[in-house]
C-alpha cells in the first residue's frame, strides 16, 4: 500500500490483506536499516484477524522515499501525518529497537492518536557504541556484520529456525546490507542522541508492553526493569535465550505476547 505522506511516497505492507480504516489499525515500525519484512509473521495474524495493518517503511528506508528523517523527535511529528493519510483516528503502534522510540515520542507528543503501545528491543537510552559509529560514518561492509553479531547471541546464528531452510543470521546481514549507508549511520546517530526518554515515558497515557530478549546486549532488559514503574500502565515480558531481534528469532512468542496485550 502506498501512502502520500508531505509529499512523499510511503510503502506500508498490510499483511496481505486490503487496509480497511473502519477496523482497529495496527502500526509496527521497524528498527534502524531495517524494513516492513521483519513483521512477516505478526502482521499476517493479525490482519486476518479483524485488524488494519501497516507495517511501515520509514522515509529513506526499504521502498519509502527518502530523505531519512534526521531526529527521532522528528519521526515522531511525522507519524500523525502517516496515520492521517491513511484515515486512521487512532492506532495502536508497535515499534523495535529505533522503532520503539518513535513509537515512545508518538505516544507522548500525540496520545489521542495512540491507543496502544509495544515496544520491543526498548530502552533509554539507546546508546551506540562509539567505534559502531565509525564503522556506520566510513560506509564499510563490516559494520553490516558487527552490527548483526551483536543482534543475535551465537545460538541464534547457527540455525534453529522453525522456517525449514530459513537462516536467520544471513537474512538479517542481507536486509541491513540493502540500506543505504548513509539511513544506517544517520539511525544509529539519531537513537544515540535521543535524550527525552524520560519525560516522554512521563507523558505516556496508553497501556504499554515492553518485550525484551533474555540475551539482548544491545537493549538489555535489566535496564528495561528499571522503567517500568516510571509509566502509568506497564508491562514486561522477557522471552528467554532471545536475543534484539525477537521477531525473527521468536516469531510465535512474539506474537503471542502481541496478542494477548492488543487483543486484551
Amino acid at each position: 500500500m502506498w501512502l502520500n505522506v508531505t509529499g512523499k511516497r510511503i510503502f506500508a505492507a498490510t499483511g496481505g490483506k486490503d487496509f480497511d480504516a473502519s477496523r482497529p489499525a495496527v502500526v509496527f515500525i521497524h528498527g534502524n536499516a531495517c524494513d516492513h519484512t521483519v513483521w512477516a509473521l505478526q502482521t499476517r495474524w493479525f490482519a486476518y484477524h479483524g485488524y488494519s495493518v501497516l507495517a511501515l517503511d520509514l522515509p529513506g528506508n526499504g521502498r519509502s522515499e527518502g530523505p531519512m528523517l534526521d531526529s527521532i523527535e522528528a519521526f515522531a511529528d511525522w507519524m500523525p501525518k502517516l496515520l492521517d493519510a491513511a484515515q486512521v483516528e487512532k492506532a495502536v503502534l508497535v515499534g523495535h529497537s529505533m522503532g520503539s522510540l518513535i513509537a515512545l515520542e508518538t505516544a507522548a507528543r500525540s496520545p489521542a492518536r495512540v491507543a496502544k503501545l509495544a515496544l520491543l528491543g526498548f530502552t533509554f537510552p539507546m546508546k551506540v557504541n562509539p567505534e559502531l559509529q565509525a564503522l556506520a560514518d566510513s560506509g564499510t561492509y563490516t559494520v553490516v556484520e558487527l552490527m548483526n553479531d551483536w543482534m543475535l547471541p551465537k545460538k541464534s546464528q547457527i540455525g534453529g529456525n522453525k522456517v525449514p531452510g530459513s537462516y536467520l543470521l544471513g537474512g538479517s546481514i542481507r536486509l541491513v546490507d540493502q540500506a543505504p549507508r548513509s539511513s544506517l549511520a544517520l539511525g544509529f546517530r539519531i537513537c544515540n542522541a535521543y535524550g527525552n526518554g524520560a519525560d516522554a515515558v512521563k507523558a505516556v497515557q496508553c497501556p504499554v508492553l515492553i518485550v525484551s530478549g533474555e540475551r539482548d546486549i544491545m537493549t538489555s532488559p535489566r535496564a528495561v526493569r528499571g522503567l517500568l514503574k516510571d509509566f502509568r500502565d506497564a508491562r514486561l515480558e522477557i522471552l528467554p535465550g532471545c536475543g534484539h531481534l525477537m521477531m525473527g528469532e521468536r516469531p510465535d512468542e512474539t506474537l503471542d505476547a502481541l496478542k494477548g496485550f492488543v487483543a486484551g
